[in-house]
């Protein structure tokens, strides 16, 4: 049975709808209202507050942290400086993705590691030999993201000490209604944003603080609803959806390598040494059997096919995470993931995994679209991701 995050007394009195869900163990909130659409709205024109403490956090410690990081994930940890944060998957020995995260280097021999799943055995098992002290602080700290574009007004609001030259995916710590917190600019919306990291006792009062001074920027608690839609906006994939751990995979099929989830660009291969980078390299020469690309769905082709049974054409609000088979030429070459109805850029789009041959931007492909009880094909374009991606995100000052 999932317990209360530190944030669950103020979500609950928010949560008109009721509607949660499991999130690793704890209550989250699927919508504050009956329908997302106010909240979606705050991701991309004002702010959202969400509560994203569900997330597993270990901090990682001693004389051979960084070294121990190094070994384990596929960009170089070393060259990492204090108040840097990236974005990392780690692999097998074979090359396959066992989880991604973020990694923030804290001080010189301290860093924070974040993860989807449980990670702790794995990472103590590849820590041996090495002086390091590796401990989960997933319930000891709290964490809120606030997005949108007015996120970086509301943090000002409430910090000691301004952040708007806070670069993208740089950490600094602050002081929040007198308590020290650390502020990362990162989130999962692919918008401006910014995660507010937490002692657990002081969540209440950090919390109390944003949402009043949010009150003057559109500042909305938002769920895990209107969080999926923006995050296939921004091409960002979700595990057990988009791809599986290597840890729970059942099928071939259902193992990633770092090149076929489109992550190339995160595999160091100047390092010397990392868990899994022989088999990446001989990948990288041989080249991927498959690849997770971007979709865009041809909608007058949706259109009519409900005009063809006398229905007005349906877009749903919601992301849909159910797998739906992709086909060129009459033949099944993939299956897309994740799929939405951008509000932002009146566009079906989703996420899917497609065969090597078929992975290039451009591509005409059919994606399946059900009518009425009865499946049909669409047409749908290979596109590359982010589909979203503001200026406003990586910018410093966020609008300069």
């Amino acid at each position: 049975m999932p317990v209360g995050t530190p944030f669950h007394e103020k979500t609950l009195s928010l949560c008109e709808s009721l509607s949660y869900r499991d999130w690793a163990g704890y209550y989250a909130v699927s919508s504050y209202e009956t329908h997302h659409e106010h909240e979606y709205n705050a991701i991309r024109n004002g702010t959202a507050l969400l509560d994203v403490s569900p997330l597993y956090k270990y901090v990682v410690s001693g004389k051979d942290a960084a070294a121990c990081i190094d070994r384990m994930i596929t960009r170089d940890a070393l060259r990492l400086d204090v108040g840097q944060v990236i974005y990392t998957p780690w692999c097998n020995e074979l090359g396959q993705v066992v989880d991604d995260g973020t990694v923030t280097r804290l001080a010189e021999q301290k860093f924070r590691w974040t993860a989807a799943e449980p990670n702790l055995r794995w990472f103590r098992q590849n820590a041996t030999g090495l002086q390091v002290e590796i401990e989960d602080v997933s319930e000891q700290v709290a964490a809120l993201a606030l997005q949108g574009p007015t996120s970086d007004a509301v943090v000002n609001a409430v910090v000691n000490k301004p952040i708007s030259a806070l670069k993208y995916f740089r950490m600094v710590e602050r002081t929040i209604a007198g308590a020290t917190v650390e502020i990362s600019r990162t989130g999962y919306t692919g918008d401006l944003g910014y995660e507010v990291w937490i002692r657990r006792e002081d969540a209440s009062k950090v919390w109390d603080a944003i949402v009043e001074a949010g009150v003057a920027y559109g500042l909305r608690p938002t769920g895990l609803l209107a969080l999926d839609v923006a995050r296939v906006e921004a091409g960002l994939l979700l595990i057990d959806v988009d791809f599986v751990s290597a840890k729970k995979a059942l099928t071939p099929a259902q193992l990633y390598t770092p090149l076929e989830m489109n992550l190339k660009r995160l595999v160091d291969f100047n390092k010397e040494r990392f868990i899994g980078r022989d088999a990446l390299a001989l990948e990288q020469l041989r080249g991927s059997r498959k690849r997770i690309v971007g979709v865009q769905v041809h909608w007058p082709d949706v259109e009519r096919l409900y005009e063809s049974v006398g229905l007005p054409p349906l877009a749903t609000a919601t992301a849909s995470r159910v797998a739906v088979p992709v086909r060129a030429g009459g033949k099944q070459i993939g299956r897309m993931t994740s799929s939405t109805w951008s509000p932002v850029l009146k566009k079906m789009i989703g996420m899917a995994t497609v065969d090597g041959g078929h992975a290039m931007a451009g591509a005409r492909v059919e994606v399946e679209h059900t009518v009425d009880a009865v499946r049909h094909f669409v047409g749908a374009t290979i596109v590359d991701t982010p589909f979203f991606n503001p200026r406003r995100k990586t910018a410093t000052p966020p609008h300069g």
